[in-house]
């Protein structure tokens, strides 16, 4: 068993959590975007290297930096928002998690076939557990489409709504709380086996729906 000395965020009152995000395709930047417009810092990695995102970061606001994987990956919560065939070389030799938050932004499906991945009666969230050791996982941001993500969640008057689920209380706490930073509505969906099954597309029944509550 590995042991952490890894501080959680929420036990250092006032500080925010350190962000990383893991893939720097349309939902990995606009959860950059998203983080930007409330004024959080995170780094945004890819497979290509920092280089290769300098005009990306640039166009999505000052908060936000280019890193590599490994500087991603050390954050306090780390997403992870990478096509599903790639998301093994994306997370192949990072350092156990140590406990830190990782937030499962991905879809067992991808373009341009959109075909479903044979996920063996799984859960796609099982299988990304399996490649992130040490992670406390919470699934979340990954039932919206891309520009719903990065667009102002108070626009239409109330909050979008953002499900999130998980088997860790603090880590989704944590999460909760930064999904409500960044101005949407967190609804907690419950443990992973429950909550990751109905956000999971394809075959949940809650992706794509653009939800908001009022009042």
């Amino acid at each position: 068993m590995t042991t952490s000395t890894h501080t959680p965020a929420s036990a250092v009152p006032g500080r925010d959590p350190s962000i990383g995000i893991i893939g720097a395709g349309n939902i990995g930047r606009a959860i950059a975007s998203a983080l930007a417009h409330a004024g959080l810092t995170a780094t945004l990695s890819n497979s290509r290297g920092p280089d290769s995102l300098a005009d990306t970061v640039a166009a999505i606001g000052p908060t936000i930096h280019a890193g590599t994987r490994e500087d991603a990956a050390a954050k306090d919560i780390v997403f992870v928002a990478v096509n599903w065939s790639k998301l093994p070389a994306a997370l192949a030799g990072l350092p156990d998690f140590g406990q830190r938050i990782v937030v499962d932004a991905n879809n067992p499906i991808e373009a341009p076939l959109f075909k479903p991945a044979d996920l063996q009666g799984r859960l796609s969230s099982e299988v990304v557990a399996d490649l992130v050791p040490g992670a406390r996982l919470v699934k979340a941001f990954n039932h919206l489409l891309a520009a719903q993500v990065a667009d102002d969640p108070r626009r239409e008057g109330g909050r979008r709504v953002l499900f999130y689920s998980g088997d860790d209380a603090q880590a989704k706490a944590d999460v909760a709380a930064l999904i409500d930073r960044l101005g949407f509505f967190g609804i907690d969906l419950g443990a992973l086996a429950i909550g990751a099954r109905l956000a999971q597309f394809p075959g949940g029944p809650l992706p794509a729906l653009n939800l908001v509550k009022f009042g």
